[in-house]
This record gives structure tokens, C-alpha cells and sequence, in this order.
């Protein structure tokens, strides 16, 4: 999928930008401010004194104005950091899409890659630690081809993790369904 340059930020006046670094594949911070973010927004994920951000994460909170990733001393755009997430994971923009669309929509997205996944969906007020995430999201671009082999599988990791499994397909103008696939016993 080809990414159109975004050129409309939605960023937030007079708000503070965190520091955030890009290294060894990894976006990162150690500041008061990312671990107020993280308590706060759930933004991140918080281990050893550091919150460490997903890359859809990252875009996201760079183009609401929230944070400024540096790569060595070099402050990143908002399109220079996705081309750099997308040589860690070519999916990226997909991934950010779907993302954006639901964090915005309210949901919180966390990552799943122990469950074999994209992301952990929670429900509108649900909070992650207190409560189980409610989907288990794989976004995919609409020109991907998926198998069945490739969908019973997903749905097989969603089943086992109790949780329902949701795909969303991103077409070529940014457009996302969504389908949400759950077990039934007749």
C-alpha cells in the first residue's frame, strides 16, 4: 500500500513534546513526562524505568503532537519516522492506520506478538492489567492475500487467548473495515 505524504497534523497547541529516541529498533523514553503519558493515556508500555512505545504508538503520538522522536541528535518528521519504522516492519503505515482509527474511535491498542498478533484491543473504558482485552486485531492492506489456512490459524490464536478476533482490511484510500470473527456453539 503507498502512503500519501500527510501533510494535515493533528497536533495540540501549547502541549509539552516528550523526547523520545529511536535506536536499535526500539522507540524509547525515560522522562517523568512519557511515564506520566503512560499512566494517564496508556500510552506504552513501562519496563525496566523506561516506557517503551509500539510503532504505530509512536506516529500516532508524533502526529497528535505528543511526543518528538530523535534518531541519534536528529529530530524525525512525522514521514521521515514512519520510513524509518518501516525498515523495522513494512506493515507500518497499515498497522498505524488501524490503529489511529480506533485509539481515536477510544479503544486501547496495545501490542500482541506473544499471542502471535498485531495488537490486544480493549474495550471503550476497559483498562489493560485490569481487564482482558476484548480482540486480538490483525490489520491487513485489502491487496494481502490471506489464506484459509492463514485465517483459521488467526482465528485459532484469538479462540485460544479468549478473545474474539478482528481483522481490518485497509484499501488503497486509507479506507478500514472491519470484521469481527468469534466461535459459536450451536
Amino acid at each position: 500500500m503507498n502512503r500519501k505524504k500527510i501533510t494535515k497534523s493533528t497536533k495540540v497547541k501549547n502541549s509539552k513534546e516528550i523526547k523520545v529516541v529511536l535506536s536499535d529498533g526500539e522507540i524509547t523514553s525515560a522522562s517523568k513526562d512519557a511515564l506520566d503519558l503512560y499512566s494517564n493515556r496508556l500510552f506504552g508500555e513501562y519496563s525496566e524505568k523506561r516506557v517503551r512505545y509500539s510503532l504505530s504508538e509512536a506516529i500516532y503520538l508524533v502526529d497528535k503532537g505528543k511526543i518528538s522522536v530523535y534518531k541519534k541528535t536528529k529530530k524525525l518528521s512525522l514521514n521521515q519516522l514512519i520510513d524509518e519504522c518501516k525498515k523495522i516492519d513494512k506493515k507500518t503505515y497499515v498497522k498505524f492506520l488501524v490503529f489511529k482509527d480506533l485509539r481515536d474511535k477510544g479503544y486501547i491498542l496495545k501490542t500482541a506478538l506473544k499471542f502471535g498478533a498485531d495488537f490486544r484491543v480493549y474495550d471503550k473504558g476497559s483498562k489493560p492489567g485490569k481487564e482482558h482485552a476484548k480482540w486480538i486485531l490483525y490489520p491487513i492492506s485489502e491487496s494481502q492475500e490471506m489464506t484459509w489456512h492463514d485465517f483459521s490459524a488467526k482465528n485459532r490464536v484469538a479462540h485460544s487467548t479468549k478473545k474474539n478476533l478482528l481483522i481490518a482490511i485497509v484499501d488503497s484510500e486509507g479506507d478500514i473495515t472491519y470484521y469481527e470473527i468469534s466461535w459459536v456453539r450451536p
